[in-house]
Formats: structure tokens, C-alpha cells, sequence
């Protein structure tokens, strides 16, 4: 016969016991590196802007500021110690508001880049399969990118462990407390809540956003009651929610960042469903790429499913950004260039490069268009800033073009 022991090791570790230990070790040291960065009395502010850069951001000559600010009109910038005229953001977006209605010789629309009342909202959902291939920073640049030149933009951060958020300066475990993320909006009982309850201003004047924590994975813990069920509430089954919770604000915003979970569950499928074009990181490593290659077998398997239920799945457009590129790497050449070679225009032509810069900044939850040229080494920031705004512009004229319009410089059908 056989006899089954039971291992009860009386010196082992109880798991659970580590774990809750670690995590509070763990927070608490975080919250004080936190409290370091950001005192609690404290929010996250965003520095001023040259002239120059200003000029650059609205898209007039520094000459045309100087001779506004000369005859006192407009917003007065901030004159540092030796003399250089400094813009916050907000007064950046007030100039842009008074050229367009002023200034002769310019398209309005260029200086003004708002949709249009017959333009749809743009909502772009940045996904993919694996953590760790950029795309919680490429939404955050790329939501930061849109707000510095003009629109306004609401960033949604549907990933439960919060990054974007925190990136804003939002704890997700201090300072978003019950209901006040997307789940109180999507959420199939009586505490479902309008998303504008939820949504709040960052340091960035015209980019609002949507938290997120831990709380988000609760729909998917609702979601198969829910369809096993029958009753899914007056907002609709799961992969309308995100749709209809962001039609409550829709008038307010020209562009939706989403920046999805790294799986495949509810959220991520409700997000894809209420995106008008989406956006995959890919970080160019063979063990990257097959990942992705399961990722992109599944979400077509489940598209279709929800399609073949009635989502309407209508994207502009959906483009792979290579991620963290180091182009001296030969093998990650390659790898690029077997997906141009699969996907062709599909494939955004501007990598994001992989940069030093970017690391540096992240280490104190900022993203490069927050912090100044003069902080870190010239070269570095140039090439990185390059990179960042050759990728963001490029997704910028897929948008325009989503509208029928074009870049400035550039022509499209349907322009006028």
C-alpha cells in the first residue's frame, strides 16, 4: 500500500505571511521615495516653456511673440534673471487661442488643431501582450505630445497596476480611493457612476485623466456573472461599456488615450472596442515578436467573436511602434526589418529609440517633455526629443487624416 505523506516542514516560510510582508515593506518604502519626490502638500507642476520653444510648440516666429508681449497683449511671460521670456503651458494654449483669431496669414486651424463638428472622437488604444515593451511610456508621451500642440486629451489608464497614473503624479494606492476609476463608469450595479465624476486635471493644461488601480479588476471578476446572468445593466454588455462611459465626456476632448492591460481579458477587449485605431508596442526580440504573434491570434479570434455579437470594429488605423530600438544592435536590425518587410506601411516609420534620457527621467515619474534640456547631457536629450516627437508627429497625421485633414506643410484628400 501506499501511504502519502503530508510535508509539514516546520521551519519552512509561510508564503502568504512573505508575501504581505514584502508588500508592505515594499509600499512603504516606495511611499517614502514618493513623499521625497512629492511632499503630500505638494503636486506635480510643469516647468515653463522659452519663447522659442513656444513659438515652436504653436507654430508662429519667436519675432510674432516678442511683438505681442511688446505691445501687452496676450498672456506676460515669466522674465527669468537673465532675461529670457519663460510660458507655462496654459498660457501657451491662451497664445494659440488668440492668433487664431487674430493673427492674418495663418490657418487658424494649424494654430487651433481642435476637431471639427463633424469629426469623430480619435481614441487610441495603446496594447500589447507583454509588459515591458514601452507602452505605458509611449502613452504617456504620446498623450503629453498631443496636449503641448493644442488638443485636448484625456488619457485613460485601463491598466490595474496604474503606471500612467502614476507617471501623473496619481498614487493609485494613496490617492485614488474607492469608485474613482473607469470601473465606476463601466460597473454593472447601482454605484456605477458618469465618467466626468471621475475624470480630473494633471499639470498639463488641456490633458485630463482617468486613474486607475487595482479596483479596475473587478470587471474582470463581474463580467462572466454578468453575461451568465442575462443582466448587464442600461449601459450594455461589456464591450460597449468603455464606448458609452466615454460618450459622457466625448464633447469635451478631440483625442482618448488609452493605455490598455498587458492581457487579453474584459478591459482590454471593452477598450479595442471603443477605439477608433489602435497602436502596438513591439520591442524588436524574437521572444518579443512570438509573443506577439499569440497576442495578435487571439485578439482576432476574440474580435471576431464580438463582432459576430454586433461590434462595430471600424479602426482608422493600426500601426506597430518599435520600441526601445538600439540601432547599432544587429539583430534587433533585423528583426525590424522582417516586420517591414511583413507588415510594410503598417510598421509606424519612426522608431522610438531606446534612450538614456527617457530611463533618466523616469526615475523621478517624469517623462521627457517635463523636464528641461539643461538637465541632462545636450546630445542625449536631442537625440531622444527627436525620436519622441518623430514618432508622436507621425501619429499625429494618422489622426488628421482620420478627420480628412493633414499636417501642416502636408495635403490630404478631403482637406479644405
Amino acid at each position: 500500500m501506499t501511504h502519502f505523506q503530508t510535508n509539514t516542514r516546520p521551519h519552512g516560510t509561510a508564503v502568504d505571511v512573505t508575501i504581505g510582508e514584502h508588500a508592505e515593506l515594499l509600499s512603504s518604502q516606495l511611499q517614502a521615495m514618493s513623499d521625497a519626490l512629492f511632499p503630500p502638500t505638494s503636486r506635480k507642476t510643469l516647468r515653463r516653456f522659452t519663447s522659442g520653444e513656444t513659438a515652436r510648440l504653436i507654430g508662429v516666429s519667436d519675432s510674432t511673440l516678442r511683438k505681442l508681449s511688446l505691445a501687452d497683449e496676450g498672456p506676460m511671460p515669466h522674465v527669468s534673471a537673465n532675461g529670457r521670456r519663460l510660458y507655462s503651458l496654459g498660457q501657451v494654449n491662451e497664445l494659440r487661442r488668440l492668433l487664431a483669431e487674430s493673427l492674418r496669414g495663418h490657418d487658424p486651424r494649424a494654430l487651433l488643431p481642435h476637431r471639427r463638428d463633424n469629426d469623430h472622437l480619435q481614441v487610441l488604444a495603446v496594447t500589447n501582450f507583454k509588459g515591458g515593451s514601452g507602452k505605458t511610456t509611449t502613452a504617456a508621451h504620446l498623450a503629453q505630445y498631443l496636449a503641448l500642440h493644442g488638443y485636448r486629451v484625456l488619457a485613460v489608464d485601463l491598466d490595474p497596476q496604474a503606471s500612467l497614473s502614476a507617471l501623473f503624479g496619481v498614487m493609485p494606492e494613496i490617492d485614488v480611493k474607492a469608485n474613482d476609476t473607469l470601473y465606476a463608469a463601466i460597473r454593472y450595479d447601482d454605484q456605477v457612476r458618469p465618467l466626468r465624476d471621475v475624470v480630473r486635471p494633471t499639470h498639463f493644461d488641456g490633458l485630463d485623466l482617468v486613474p486607475g488601480n487595482l479596483e479596475l479588476m473587478e470587471f474582470e471578476h463581474d463580467t462572466p456573472r454578468a453575461l451568465a446572468s442575462g443582466v448587464q445593466g442600461a449601459e450594455g454588455i461589456f464591450y460597449t461599456r468603455i464606448a458609452r462611459a466615454l460618450d459622457d465626456v466625448a464633447d469635451q476632448y478631440d483625442i482618448v488615450v488609452i493605455d490598455c492591460p498587458p492581457h487579453l481579458g474584459f478591459l482590454t477587449l471593452s477598450g479595442l472596442c471603443a477605439a477608433t485605431a489602435m497602436i502596438i508596442t513591439v520591442h524588436p526580440q524574437m521572444l518579443d515578436i512570438a509573443s506577439m504573434s499569440q497576442f495578435l491570434l487571439m485578439t482576432h479570434d476574440l474580435l471576431s467573436v464580438v463582432r459576430e455579437v454586433g461590434a462595430s470594429l471600424d479602426y482608422d488605423f493600426i500601426r506597430y511602434l518599435i520600441t526601445r530600438y538600439e540601432p547599432q544592435d544587429a539583430p534587433q536590425t533585423k528583426v525590424v526589418a522582417l516586420l517591414r518587410n511583413l507588415f510594410g506601411d503598417h510598421v509606424l516609420t519612426s522608431p522610438m529609440v531606446k534612450s538614456a534620457a527617457v530611463s533618466d527621467a523616469g526615475l523621478t515619474k517624469q517623462t521627457l517633455y517635463e523636464i528641461g534640456r539643461e538637465n541632462l547631457t545636450r546630445s542625449t536629450y536631442d537625440r531622444a526629443m527627436e525620436s519622441l516627437d518623430a514618432v508622436n508627429r507621425e501619429i499625429e497625421g494618422l489622426v488628421l487624416g482620420g478627420w480628412g485633414r493633414a499636417l501642416p506643410g502636408q495635403t490630404a484628400e478631403g482637406d479644405n
